[in-house]
């Protein structure tokens, strides 16, 4: 069955444009061609929800404008970050899906990022994600203990991607031995360098190996480590989370301010800019896709983890992400930035 999450009630709070604002949009989108920027490279979740978006959502604008779907993969999806803050269209006509990390990076000031998470439009989310580490049926790391044993070469998917975050702040705060191989475009081909041997272990989410990778799960080809969340996933009751790691205090407080990026999930993203009534319109749109009967059969056929969030929502978290205490955010830098 399809998750949730949040209850579809919960998309009336959204902000809902008035009739003359939907009616003024028309004109403008009709005949237009609104391009949807892919952060990430295909195969994984940012490619699938973002793919699955620019099919559905056209018809719920008024004007139907042409959706386009544009891969455009780079430093962690920074370069999409980036161009959609700095480069492209205030009018409505771009939109994209951008790292789950993007508001926390900007908060560690990571080198690259050129945006401001608050002033982007945030449209609204497709789903949180659960994301994963594990290891190759070879490795020596079978658990994450044993990555506390051993150096595991794992794949990253640049700065400022939660692939490599993630094993840098465990390193630090819980003792593992991660190595982290950067350079991969997006979590497929972390995924096909640990199946070559390049990497023992790669990240993704829990959706993505259920949903394309059933055989490594049945045939046991794979070391299922931690589960980045607060609580166990149901079907991962032995998978410790990375709070189940934190040996202190404030260890946890670390972890958790990072883990708070699966609150942005699967986000559509604007530029700044762009006037109020297109963005409300834009919202609208989305959360009458949410409740498109063709969209949720193609969510109950792939069986795609589904916890929706309206753009008001996801404008909120972002907000409240840029005023963590300073003494938290200096530290989990700190240990990103090898310091």
């Amino acid at each position: 069955m399809v998750r949730t999450g949040l209850a579809l009630a919960a998309l009336a709070a959204a902000l809902a444009p008035s009739g003359a604002a939907a009616e003024g949009a028309e004109p403008f989108f009709k005949g237009k061609v609104i391009n949807l920027y892919i952060g990430f490279a295909p195969g994984g979740t940012y490619d699938y929800y973002s793919r699955l978006v620019a099919r559905f959502i056209g018809k719920h604008i008024p004007g139907t404008p042409t959706i386009v779907a544009q891969s455009m993969p780079g430093a962690g999806s920074f370069h999409a970050a980036n161009f959609l803050y700095a480069v492209a269209p205030r009018d409505g006509t771009a939109m994209g899906m951008i790292t789950q990390n993007a508001a926390i990076e900007e908060v560690l000031r990571s080198p690259g990022v050129q945006y401001k998470a608050a002033e982007f439009n945030w449209i609204g989310r497709v789903s949180g994600i659960l994301e994963i580490h594990f290891t190759w049926k070879t490795s020596k790391a079978k658990t994450v203990e044993d990555a506390m044993q051993h150096e595991i070469p794992i794949a990253g998917t640049g700065l400022g991607s939660p692939s490599e975050g993630y094993p840098k702040l465990l390193n630090a705060l819980a003792g593992t031995r991660f190595k982290v191989i950067s350079g991969y475009p997006g979590s497929t081909q972390g995924m096909l360098a640990m199946e070559r041997g390049e990497v023992d272990g790669a990240l993704t989410s829990w959706h993505t190996l259920n949903r394309t990778r059933q055989d490594w799960l049945k045939n046991r080809d794979i070391n299922l480590l931690v589960q980045y969340a607060k609580a166990r996933h149901p079907d991962l009751p032995n998978v410790p989370t990375i709070l189940d790691l934190a040996k202190t205090p404030d260890a946890r407080q670390i972890f958790a301010f990072y883990i708070g990026n699966t609150l942005l999930g699967r986000s559509i993203v604007a530029p700044p800019g762009i006037p109020a009534d297109r963005v409300a319109v834009l919202r609208e749109a989305f959360d009458a896709m949410l409740k498109d009967p063709e969209f949720r059969a193609e969510l109950e056929k792939t069986q795609t983890e589904f916890d929706p969030a309206p753009g008001a929502a996801v404008q909120r978290f972002v907000e409240e992400t840029a005023s963590v205490p300073r003494d938290v955010a200096e530290r989990t830098q700190a240990i990103l930035r090898g310091r």
